[in-house]
């Protein structure tokens, strides 16, 4: 994640400060505080309903977990954090992977799609 999140937010053309919330997969504790601590994450923002210690590892559907978790939680704040233009609210899900890659993506969710969830 230390590696992926930075290429991804590159690409998506936002920082680090402009995201609301990082869903970082603790696969192994100590990935996931180097992780954080090397990109000058706010724990704040890091996993704020606990990550896969907390709520599990699901072997094969991890990315499923966090990208549910991150949405739900993105609509739970109901775009009163939202850093981004008009109110939408960024997200990251990030993972380690086998023999040390990682992979990230960023996520956008419109202050418009918050405001008509059902």
């Amino acid at each position: 994640p230390a590696y992926a999140i930075p290429v991804a937010l590159a690409k998506a053309g936002i920082g680090t400060d402009d995201v609301d919330v990082y869903e970082i997969n603790e696969a192994f504790a100590s990935q996931a505080s180097w992780s954080v601590k090397e990109l000058g994450l706010s724990m704040d923002k890091v996993n704020p309903n606990g990550g896969a210690i907390a709520l599990g590892h699901p072997l094969g559907c991890t990315g499923a977990r966090q990208m549910a978790t991150l949405l739900h939680e993105l609509h739970r704040r109901d775009g009163s954090s939202g850093s981004g233009q008009n109110g939408s609210q960024y997200g990251v899900v990030s993972m380690c992977i086998g023999t040390g890659m990682g992979a990230a993506a960023v996520i956008e969710v419109p202050s418009s799609a918050i405001s008509s969830r059902l």
